[in-house]
């Protein structure tokens, strides 16, 4: 769910956030991230369905010391459009999302819209949300397997 985040000035919040100079920015804030050890890894994908999670489908990633319980980082978007957004806990800083040898992740992560996963990834039709002009805040809840 996406909803417009009121804050700091345009000017100030486009200095803050990755990516080109605009008018159009995209705060996503990770909860339940379970320790400050490692990287919180954020990956933006444009609005093509073909590019979510595909190998060089990103538009842009951000790398960021973990932050605990909460993890924030900010895009400056291309313009408003549909975007999708993945994130991963890479607490042991390898830069890979380590799964077990039954394919299940062990390191915490989560989508856009908090798209369930139970049986495999998500759809781009259940992470996509909508970016309007000037700021948008996107939450997602970390998971972590058992």
């Amino acid at each position: 769910m996406t909803i417009l985040c009121l804050g700091a000035s345009a000017a100030q919040a486009r200095a803050d956030c990755e990516g080109r100079d605009s008018d159009t920015q995209l705060s996503v804030q990770i909860s339940q991230v379970r320790s400050t050890t490692g990287e919180v890894v954020v990956t933006l994908y444009p609005s093509d369905p073909r590019r979510f999670l595909a190998p060089s489908g990103k538009l842009l990633r951000i790398r960021l010391r973990a932050a605990a319980p909460v993890t924030r980082v900010c895009f400056n978007l291309p313009e408003p459009d549909v975007y999708a957004v993945a994130v991963y806990h890479d607490a042991n800083g390898n830069r890979d999302f380590d799964r077990n040898k039954v394919g299940m992740p062990v390191e915490g992560f989560g989508f856009s819209n908090d798209a369930p996963t139970r049986f495999g990834l998500p759809s781009f039709d259940a992470v996509r949300f909508s970016a309007r002009a000037g700021e948008t805040l996107l939450r997602i809840r970390m998971r972590y397997g058992k």
